[in-house]
C-alpha cells in the first residue's frame, strides 16, 4: 500500500492539492472501512481505490481543459491500472477500476467499498469546496449510508457552532 501512495504522490508530484486530496480520502475511507467493519479484502480495494480514485484529473485537464467528475470516470480507470498492473491480480484491478470509473456516480452504488469511497470522497470535497450548511444537508441525505461516515459528516459539518 506504501508503494502505491508513493506512485500517486509521484504522479501528482508539483500538485499539493491534489496530492493532499488523494491522503485524505484514503485516511477516511480506511477509518470508515475499519469502523464499519468491513472483511479485509474489501478494504484492501477500498484502500487502493481512495488512493487512486483521482487519478484522472491530470488527463482530463491535458484533453478536456477541465477536472469533470465523468471525464475522471472516463480517464481514471486506464491510468490506474497501469499503476497497478505490476502489483495486484486481475479481480482486485478490476473492481477498484470499476470505484473509479463510478465515484461521480451516485445512482448505481452497488458495494459497501463503493459507499465508502463515495462517502469518504464527499466529506474532503466538502470541506474543501467551502460548503455551505445547506449544501451539506443535502448531501447528508441524499448521499450517507454508512453509521460512521454519518456520524463523522454530522460531527463536522451539520453541529452548531456554539
Amino acid at each position: 500500500m506504501e508503494e502505491l501512495m508513493i506512485q500517486a504522490i509521484e504522479y501528482e508530484k508539483g500538485n499539493p492539492k491534489h496530492i493532499q486530496h488523494l491522503l485524505k480520502v484514503h485516511s477516511f475511507s480506511k477509518l470508515i472501512g475499519i469502523k464499519e467493519n468491513i472483511d479485509e479484502r474489501t478494504l484492501y480495494i477500498l484502500e487502493i481505490s481512495a488512493i487512486l480514485h483521482d487519478i484522472g484529473i491530470k488527463e482530463s485537464y491535458r484533453i478536456y481543459g477541465d477536472s469533470a467528475g465523468h471525464h475522471q470516470e472516463e480517464l481514471g480507470p486506464t491510468i490506474a491500472l497501469e499503476i497497478m498492473k505490476d502489483y495486484y491480480d486481475k479481480e482486485i484491478t478490476d473492481r477498484v477500476c470499476y470505484l473509479i470509473g463510478h465515484h461521480h456516480t451516485y445512482d448505481c452504488i452497488d458495494g459497501i467499498d463503493y459507499q465508502i469511497l463515495v462517502e469518504a470522497d464527499f466529506l474532503v470535497n466538502m470541506y474543501e469546496n467551502n460548503s455551505s450548511y445547506e449544501q451539506c444537508e443535502k448531501v447528508y441525505k441524499n448521499i450517507f449510508k454508512t453509521r460512521t461516515g454519518k456520524y463523522i459528516f454530522k460531527t463536522m459539518f451539520l453541529t452548531s457552532k456554539d
